[in-house]
């Protein structure tokens, strides 16, 4: 497992391998952060902030985050900068700091990525619904590859859609096995509907 700086960007909400993320950018640490990423082709960080504030001092991060690659970009009405993101590879922070403009760099070890593993016959229910939910949450899920078959994703994206909690996400993101977090969001999405959007 290799290891790594990485820009850090702290919010209130948890990235999933293979997800979408949007993020309205207006800080001028994040506008430098997204033009460097553009130039390089490289990615940052998405950790979940445990105590702070996503425009202010974050005092406690999560210790698993998702390695974020941005696939568009877009000008918004209000003069912000819109961009679509997609989550790649699981990460722990080991150790974080903040440079002098307030951008947040973390010391990181990769996880093993999931090896596909096979949607139970009992669950295929699940990537059924997941066909008829995810066309009408948006054009976030537009530059999202569907895996239908695979139970690790299936419960990903099930885990995005459910109104669960940051605290409820984030323990499913940290999960190592893909069959226990499909369990997990089999029991959740029998007593919750899914979110409207995301």
């Amino acid at each position: 497992m290799t290891t790594a700086t990485l820009p850090l960007f702290p919010l209130h909400t948890v990235l999933f391998p293979g997800g979408p993320l949007a993020l309205r950018i207006f800080e001028p640490r994040y506008l430098d952060l997204v033009r460097r990423c553009f130039k390089d082709q490289s990615g940052f960080g998405v950790t979940t902030i445990l105590e702070g504030d996503e425009g202010g001092a974050v005092t406690r991060l999560a210790t698993t985050g998702t390695l974020a690659r941005l696939v568009d970009f877009d000008p918004l009405p209000d003069g912000l900068l819109g961009i679509t993101c997609l989550g790649e590879e699981r990460f722990r922070v080991l150790r974080h700091w903040q440079q002098p403009d307030g951008l947040n760099l973390g010391e990181v070890r990769y996880l093993a990525p999931e090896a596909a593993s096979e949607l139970p016959a009992e669950l295929a229910h699940l990537a059924d619904l997941l066909r008829e939910v995810l066309p009408k949450l948006g054009r976030g899920y537009a530059h999202v590859a569907a895996r239908y078959e695979d139970a690790g994703w299936v419960a990903n994206r099930w885990a995005e859609v459910l109104p669960l909690n940051s605290e409820e996400k984030l323990a499913l993101l940290e999960l190592e096995a893909p069959l226990e977090r499909l369990a997990l969001v089999a029991a959740w999405s029998a007593r919750q509907p899914p979110a409207e959007h995301v």
